[in-house]
């Protein structure tokens, strides 16, 4: 086989590797990638979903990808403001998750959040899109969050029930043994770190069945000291983080502000490639040090000017 028919085999095989074009990812912080900072990413974040579709964009040229989360959202919020402009979209792939907050800083019934977004997947499901959920990690060994346990399993087995009764694909990230090490969570403990949030992508991608180049996290040195034996570093914590969190989830912004980092579908240029920025988008107007005047406004150099990337 000659290296022009090797190339185009290994084309094929990559636009074979599954059946997506178009990705809309809904939720929280959790989803819009707080804790996985990257300067040249949207918004400055990267983040589990961004992950995901990179890989789902290699070999697929007519791939997109929207990303409507926003860091705070209750439950009730995401659907309010999130579910009919993903409809819109008309996505075929599309991952779905909220009730976090809810559970972690109101007290939520987990009971009544499934009833909530049991309602929306069905709404999901019936357009035809292959649907994705996450059930919550296990954060029994934390200070604080360990008191929860109970909650966030309650709501996991709703979610487990919610997606086998619309066909929707479960990543269970309770069953991730590799999220119970520190190194997998932001100094906040609330947050994935670029690494949690690389192995999320990578249970993501296992659930859908996609082949894909990302490889599970090297074993790494455990730290000196694990969360169970430092009280004196999680009293710090407490003081610097989960207070000031609690005190301002207690005055939710109901969005005032904030917008989804990617409202509407687009390519996906990997690292290195902000964009696209659709009209008048917070992002659009954020100056990249060092980057080239058409990055800053959002373009694409290669496009020529006046057209967004």
């Amino acid at each position: 086989m000659t290296i022009e028919k090797q190339e185009l085999h290994s084309i094929a095989e990559r636009r074979d590797r599954h059946p997506w074009h178009r990705f809309v990812a809904l939720g929280d912080s959790y989803t819009e990638g707080i804790g996985d900072p990257e300067p040249h990413s949207l918004g400055g974040l990267r983040g589990w979903a961004d992950r995901v579709a990179e890989e789902l964009a290699d070999g697929q040229p007519d791939f997109a990808y929207a990303n409507l989360a926003i860091r705070g959202m209750l439950l009730g919020q995401i659907l309010d403001g999130q579910l009919a402009p993903a409809l819109a979209l008309k996505p075929d792939l599309i991952a779905m998750s909220g009730g976090g907050n809810d559970i972690v800083f109101r007290h939520g019934d987990p009971d009544k959040l499934a009833e909530k977004i049991d309602e929306a997947v069905g709404i999901l499901t019936a357009t035809g899109a292959t649907v994705l959920l996450y059930a919550g990690p296990d954060w029994g060994n934390t200070p604080v969050f360990g008191k929860i346990r109970g909650r966030v399993a309650i709501y996991n087995e709703h979610l487990h029930r919610i997606g086998a009764r619309h066909h929707a694909i479960m990543v269970d990230l309770w069953c991730l043994p590799e999220l119970q090490h520190a190194l997998m969570w932001d100094p906040d403990r609330l947050h994935l770190s670029p690494l949690g949030h690389h192995s999320v992508a990578v249970a993501t991608l296992n659930a859908l069945g996609v082949p894909h180049t990302l490889k599970p996290s090297q074993p790494r040195p455990l730290p000196a000291h694990g969360w169970t034996q430092a009280r004196a570093e999680d009293l710090v914590w407490a003081k610097q983080y989960f207070v000031p969190w609690v005190l301002k989830r207690m005055r939710p912004h109901q969005g005032i502000g904030l917008a989804a980092k990617r409202p509407q579908p687009g390519p996906v240029f990997g690292l290195g490639r902000p964009g696209p920025f659709p009209p008048g988008h917070p992002a659009a107007r954020t100056s990249l040090p060092g980057a080239p005047h058409e990055v800053q406004a959002g373009l694409d150099p290669g496009l020529g000017s006046g057209r967004v990337a």
